[in-house]
């Protein structure tokens, strides 16, 4: 049994879809990120950075594992499946996974900050990570021309990179004009345990869909987290 200690976002999505394709028996822990449970002692003892998600293999002596992508390695690892085992298939599912980790996933997560969280609206910078969001959208579409999925087989370099480009409106950037990538999105989507991961645990909102006063709702919701996090910096700074 595996214990999964996570949140309603793209990072903490990757996990649960993996662990729902892998079939491995997990019970699901939802922290409250908006009472800062991740910042609490016994979490800190499992990811001393305080960020979800993180899990314990309690077949493996309680062993503990964070950061999602190395979450998403050591499960594949464990059950020889979603990665292969060959070195060179094995790295090509690193690169991908290792694009999203660097790139996708910061891009798109400071892109959702400047867009949607700050209170105030500073240009630049949602120019700067909306762009870079959609020039590495651009590189996704180009490689998915010619590949049906990024490392060959369905791997976790989908499952990760997919967690997050899924919410790309919410970043404020389109795909619409980038037909590769909108089909592997729907294919991934049509995944039964796709489906059931991303409902663990479930979004108070529909990231993917969420516009109008809905959106400023929802974005009002999670700028208390914004602004902590702010203020934490320029005290340590």
């Amino acid at each position: 049994m595996i214990d999964l200690y996570s949140a309603a976002t793209p990072n903490g999505h990757k996990v649960s879809i993996a662990l729902e394709e892998l079939a491995l028996p997990y019970e699901l822990h939802t922290l409250d990120l908006h009472a800062n449970t991740q910042k609490e002692p016994w979490f800190l003892a499992l990811n001393p950075n305080g960020r979800i998600p993180a899990i314990v293999d309690r077949a493996e002596d309680n062993f503990a594992v964070f950061e999602s992508g190395a979450i998403l390695v050591y499960l594949a690892e464990k059950t020889g499946q979603l990665m292969p085992a060959g070195a060179k298939g094995r790295s090509r599912v690193m690169q991908w996974l290792m694009f999203q980790m660097g790139g996708v996933g910061p891009m798109m997560g400071q892109a959702n900050v400047f867009f949607r969280y700050f209170p105030e609206k500073i240009q630049p910078a949602i120019d700067r990570y909306q762009g870079e969001s959609r020039r590495l959208f651009t590189v996704l579409d180009g490689h998915l021309k010619d590949h049906e999925y990024l490392a060959g087989d369905y791997s976790i370099a989908d499952i990760a990179n997919w967690a997050w480009v899924r919410t790309h409106s919410w970043s404020g950037v389109a795909v619409d004009d980038l037909p590769h990538l909108k089909r592997w999105l729907n294919a991934i989507r049509a995944r039964p345990a796709v489906q059931k991961g991303i409902l663990m645990p479930a979004s108070e909102r529909d990231l993917e869909k969420m516009s109008g006063e809905d959106a400023e709702k929802f974005a009002a919701s999670v700028r208390g987290l914004v602004e902590t996090g702010r203020t934490t910096s320029k005290e340590n700074a």
